[in-house]
């Protein structure tokens, strides 16, 4: 135990060592020692309420002794009992699912600055926090209180080392000096300051962590459906309390004209003690002077404060009632008084009242507390506009603002402190009531957790050849009751017959349709409005895309418009790093109309994606749209329908799978779901795509085989997304027209030989991704499709040797250079070329590529393919 007296800066090292020593041995307690202590420590400050109570008033000359009781039992009942449960040693919360555990720890030594207003029960409030959360505590009271405060500390300092708690975890200066007080905020770990704005200040000056108060200058705002006997009951109970001297108690009370009167009346039926106007102006020209609060008034009465004032106040007067007209700062009434002098105003209407409590706060009480009373029932607008306007943390409705800002009493959120924080607003690090989570470390631990992933696709795919009639039926009175159908597609298409297929199977069901065809190649945003404005004159429960890659997406565009009017596309594509996450929240779709996709290419898997493209014709840009909304409800991939495909077409569309594939594979967002799917299409596309690109619809089982391994890749990559191969590609068939599947085939080699590296520059950042080892995955699929290799090294280039023989017998051109010809000039594509890699680097499928792209590895690849001949990259 303390055997010195702290009284100067030798000294005050001296118990600095000592309450360091004792906190290290502390921090090591568990959470049943603490809490036993914490316990004892409450009860013996509890059982000494009244003795320190008598000796803070003794002393100090401040308060009234039976509500300093009151005080003391509050700090040492209300506290230990909202923190008796709490954990504050080790581990606090364990999240398995989630993988993270919170700790725990303490933050050190606490510097608490005690004032002279409230010097026992703010030691004790603080004493007992510090002890719940392990810290060490020196308390530097306020020289007019030094003896009352120390006495508090010593309370409970005995009962705690009784209960367990190493001797010198409590110290204090006991001859206490502005540098002193100065010399333990700058030594201590962090500073818990109460008391006037100057010592907040050299608190929050200190270079060490502060929680500090601002001050209060508490406005009442009483509305004219207020309970004026609530109303004038909680003012005096508050104001009264202690002789108004905590911070949160009222300062002016605003009343609404029509209630005025009768509310005046009440306060002298109760006992405030309305001054005369040459009374005010004597009061006034007492409670403040050259510009700062009289510390003579401090704490005192009523009474006492008119006889320094110069005039007798009626016996027993409990507050003393100025009424005056001025918010400025120049009317002495306006300020934070600590005493029980009230300022009244009387406001033309409620929003008058909150205009004059509003420029109160800001002058004075900043971040504070605010106090309002009115008839709750049928004044909730009335109070959205009181929180809204008053810049004070605290806000209590028809409360005493002294009870209700200290916490626990009238209400039950607002936790039990004797520091109530002012946020940014009074210049406070916080803005709340200061509890023992301000007074932790908290040691957060993080495992590396796998992401919960998914597997989507449309509700129904029917596939096999000839099911395209089977399918559509169901959108009749068998399964689906769907009455209009609008039929998007190209013109090639619907002048060619082809829809007819489909609108006859829609006749034998009586359901009604209409046909937009004016789908061009990337369709745009004004061919969407077109045939959205005729989708909505006709407004259809089903919407069937019919096509390729173009109608699909013109089709998803549409669907949106029609469901969603109010829709942004700049919103919609923005990008995202994590679909689940992403900012932008995607409308729900398929309220209006179901959404039916039927391919007749074998390729862009569109008909079983969530993704969309549509270009500006404006402005050139491409606006790529990816959330599972899009995603068609249902899909019928009938190879009947691609028998005609021309050879161009097979050969892009079939390398499109075929990097639609590796891809998927390739992905950080890769599964065992997605992969199964993926290898098998790749085999597929190996085995069958030369065939039907010879042979078209003389080789149906070659197009039927085709047509499955599209939209198999396609669910792959709806999964696991694809990666810088078709980042590259966009920019590709964007600055130089290249058709999509030859803007990939020119890029795989290249991306293959770049995801294969051991040593990448960087690695794609998703958690089931855990090293680098695409090179296995891309040699798991070699071996998959029969080929040979000893290592993986071998394998891989088995891979990319059977693809270039794929995109030899399908008429794939071998560089960049060769698919644009003579059009384009080697210096016009150097020129584009960084503007094409940037865009390429902030294309939407980057992020899931297993290497991560640096700017000058995508332009590198670039140039390698533009050429034909491979550099390391």
């Amino acid at each position: 135990m303390k055997d010195f007296v702290v009284s100067d800066e030798a000294t005050l090292s001296k118990m600095l060592e000592k309450v360091r020593a004792a906190q290290a041995k502390f921090a090591t307690y568990s959470q049943e020692q603490v809490d036993k202590i914490f316990y004892s420590a409450s009860l013996a400050a509890n059982k000494m309420r009244i003795p320190l109570a008598k000796m803070a008033v003794e002393e100090t000359g401040m308060g009234i002794v039976e509500d300093k009781v009151i005080k003391n039992h509050y700090a040492a009942e209300y506290i230990y009992n909202a923190y008796k449960n709490e954990k504050t040693c080790g581990v606090i919360e364990r999240n398995e699912s989630f993988g993270y555990t919170r700790i725990a720890e303490p933050i050190g030594v606490v510097a608490a600055v005690i004032p002279t207003t409230n010097p026992t029960s703010t030691a004790i409030f603080k004493c007992l926090l510090c002890l719940k959360t392990r810290n060490g505590l020196i308390i530097s009271p306020h020289p007019r209180a030094k003896k009352s405060t120390i006495e508090a500390a010593k309370v409970i300092l005995e009962a705690a080392v009784a209960a367990g708690a190493p001797e010198d975890i409590i110290g204090w200066i006991d001859m206490p000096t502005v540098p002193l007080s100065g010399m333990v905020m700058r030594e201590a770990d962090l500073i818990l300051a109460t008391g006037g704005p100057g010592m907040v200040k050299a608190a929050y000056s200190s270079g060490k962590p502060a929680l500090g108060v601002g001050a209060g200058n508490t406005p009442a705002v009483v509305d004219s459906s207020a309970d004026i006997q609530l109303a004038v009951s909680s003012v005096l109970h508050s104001k009264t309390f202690d002789n108004g001297m905590i911070c949160a108690s009222e300062q002016s009370v605003i009343v609404v004209k029509d209630i005025y009167d009768e509310y005046k009346k009440e306060l002298q039926l109760r006992g405030a003690y309305v001054l005369t106007p040459e009374e005010t102006q004597q009061v006034r020209k007492t409670i403040i002077i050259n510009g700062a609060l009289n510390a003579k008034i401090v704490g005192q009465s009523a009474c006492t404060i008119a006889e320094l004032s110069g005039f007798t106040a009626p016996k027993g007067s409990k507050v003393l009632v100025g009424e005056v007209e001025s918010v400025e700062p120049t009317e002495e009434f306006a300020h934070e008084k600590l005493s029980p002098v009230l300022a009244m105003y009387k406001a033309e209407s409620f929003e008058d009242a909150v205009a004059k409590a509003d420029r109160l706060v800001k002058d004075g009480g900043l971040g504070h507390t605010a106090s309002l009373y009115i008839n709750v029932e049928t004044g909730a607008d009335k109070i959205e506009f009181f929180r809204n306007t008053m810049k004070a943390c605290r806000i209590v409705i028809n409360t005493p603002s002294s009870q209700g800002g200290i916490g626990d009493l009238y209400n039950f959120k607002f936790p039990p402190s004797l520091t109530l924080g002012c946020g940014s607003w009074g210049g406070n690090s916080v803005s709340e009531n200061v509890g023992v989570k301000h007074l932790l470390n908290i040691k957060t631990v993080a495992e590396r957790k796998e992401n919960m992933l998914w597997f989507r696709a449309p509700e129904k795919l029917y596939f096999k050849r000839g099911c395209l009639g089977v399918a559509l039926k169901e959108l009749g009175k068998e399964v689906y009751n769907k009455k209009k159908a609008f039929i998007v597609t190209d013109s090639f298409l619907y002048e060619s017959g082809f829809t007819k297929k489909i609108t006859e199977i829609l006749d034998t069901e009586g359901i009604t349709h209409a046909t937009f065809f004016n789908v061009t190649p990337d369709p745009t945003i004004a061919c969407a409005n077109e045939g959205v404005k005729l989708m909505r004159d006709f407004k259809p429960d089903v919407i069937i895309a019919v096509g390729g890659g173009s109608p699909m997406d013109a089709a998803k565009i549409m669907w949106v418009m029609y469901e969603h009017p109010e829709i942004d596309f700049l919103d919609m594509a923005m990008r995202f790093m994590d679909i689940r996450k992403r900012i932008y929240t995607f409308p729900h779709m398929g309220d209006k109309a179901l959404f039916v996709a039927i391919p007749t290419t074998a390729g862009t898997g569109s008909e079983v994606t969530p993704f969309a493209v549509i270009t500006d014709e404006v402005t050139g840009s491409k606006y790529p749209l990816a959330d599972y909304e899009l995603m068609p409800d249902v899909a019928i991939v009938d190879a009947d329908l691609m028998m005609s495909i021309p050879k161009g077409l097979t050969s892009c569309s079939g390398i499109d799978a075929m990097s639609h594939s590796l891809e998927a594979i390739a992905s950080v967002m890769a599964t065992d779901f997605t992969n199964g799917i993926a290898k098998e299409a790749v085999k597929l596309i190996f085995d069958y795509l030369p065939s039907a690109y010879e042979k078209g619809g003389h080789d149906a089982i070659a197009r039927e085989k085709m047509a499955n391994a599209s939209t198999m890749a396609g669910i792959a990559f709806a999964n696991a997304f694809l990666g810088v191969c078709h980042s590259m590609a966009h920019k590709l068939g964007a600055y130089w027209h290249i058709p999509h599947g030859m803007a990939n085939s020119l890029m795989l080699e290249e991306v293959i030989r770049f995801n294969s590296a051991e040593k990448p520059t960087k690695m794609g950042t998703f958690p089931q991704y855990a090293y680098p080892h695409c090179k296995a995955r891309y040699a798991d699929v070699a071996k998959y499709c029969g080929l040979k290799g000893k290592t993986d090294d071998e394998l891989v280039e088995s891979l990319i040797k059977k693809l270039k023989e794929l995109q030899a017998a399908v008429g794939q051109p071998k560089s960049i250079k060769e698919a644009l010809g003579d059009r384009v000039t080697e210096e016009q594509f150097l020129e584009k070329l960084d503007a094409m890699t940037e865009e390429a680097f902030d294309d939407q499928c980057t992020g899931a590529n297993p290497r991560y792209p640096l700017m000058s590895e995508i332009k590198q690849m670039y140039l390698n393919a533009y050429y034909g001949k491979h550099s390391e990259v």
